[in-house]
Protein backbone atom coordinates (compact mmCIF):
# COMPACT_ATOMS: atom_id res chain seq x y z
CA UNK A 1 0.00 0.00 0.00
CA UNK A 2 2.94 2.63 0.80
CA UNK A 3 4.12 1.36 -2.62
CA UNK A 4 1.41 2.79 -4.49
CA UNK A 5 1.28 6.11 -1.90
CA UNK A 6 4.67 6.67 -3.14
CA UNK A 7 3.96 5.71 -7.01
CA UNK A 8 1.06 8.58 -6.82
CA UNK A 9 3.02 11.44 -4.82
CA UNK A 10 6.02 10.96 -7.73
CA UNK A 11 3.96 10.69 -10.96
CA UNK A 12 1.05 12.57 -9.36
CA UNK A 13 0.80 15.35 -12.12
CA UNK A 14 1.10 13.20 -15.06
CA UNK A 15 -2.13 11.14 -13.74
CA UNK A 16 -3.96 14.22 -13.39
CA UNK A 17 -2.97 15.46 -16.72
CA UNK A 18 -4.00 11.83 -18.20
CA UNK A 19 -7.40 11.76 -16.39
CA UNK A 20 -7.45 15.56 -17.89
CA UNK A 21 -6.93 14.52 -21.00
CA UNK A 22 -8.94 11.25 -21.15
CA UNK A 23 -12.32 13.13 -20.03
CA UNK A 24 -11.55 15.42 -22.68
CA UNK A 25 -11.71 12.97 -25.11
CA UNK A 26 -14.50 11.05 -24.09
CA UNK A 27 -16.93 14.37 -23.68
CA UNK A 28 -15.95 15.46 -26.92
CA UNK A 29 -14.70 18.98 -25.24
CA UNK A 30 -11.37 18.41 -27.46
CA UNK A 31 -13.32 19.87 -30.57
CA UNK A 32 -14.31 22.89 -28.56
CA UNK A 33 -10.93 23.48 -26.95
CA UNK A 34 -9.65 23.19 -31.38
CA UNK A 35 -12.23 25.94 -31.98
CA UNK A 36 -10.88 28.15 -28.96
CA UNK A 37 -7.22 27.36 -30.17
CA UNK A 38 -8.09 28.29 -33.97
CA UNK A 39 -9.98 31.82 -32.63
CA UNK A 40 -7.26 32.44 -30.92
CA UNK A 41 -4.65 31.54 -33.59
CA UNK A 42 -6.97 34.64 -35.66
CA UNK A 43 -6.63 36.70 -33.28
CA UNK A 44 -3.28 36.92 -32.86
CA UNK A 45 -3.00 36.87 -36.57
CA UNK A 46 -4.81 39.93 -36.85
CA UNK A 47 -3.01 41.78 -34.44
CA UNK A 48 0.16 40.94 -35.75
CA UNK A 49 -0.81 42.25 -38.96
CA UNK A 50 -2.12 45.39 -37.40
CA UNK A 51 1.25 46.36 -35.87
CA UNK A 52 3.20 44.92 -38.74
CA UNK A 53 1.11 46.63 -41.68
CA UNK A 54 4.12 47.90 -43.65
CA UNK A 55 6.32 45.25 -43.57
CA UNK A 56 3.40 42.91 -44.71
CA UNK A 57 2.42 44.84 -47.21
CA UNK A 58 5.82 44.55 -48.53
CA UNK A 59 6.37 41.21 -48.14
CA UNK A 60 2.60 40.24 -50.34
CA UNK A 61 4.03 43.24 -53.09
CA UNK A 62 7.11 41.06 -53.48
CA UNK A 63 5.13 37.86 -53.83
CA UNK A 64 2.40 39.36 -56.30
CA UNK A 65 5.69 40.26 -58.19
CA UNK A 66 6.94 36.98 -58.43
CA UNK A 67 3.94 35.52 -59.84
Amino acid sequence: MEEIVEFIKKYKYPIIGGIIALLLLVTDLFQVLKVIVVIALGIYLGFYVQKNKETIKEKLRKLIDKM
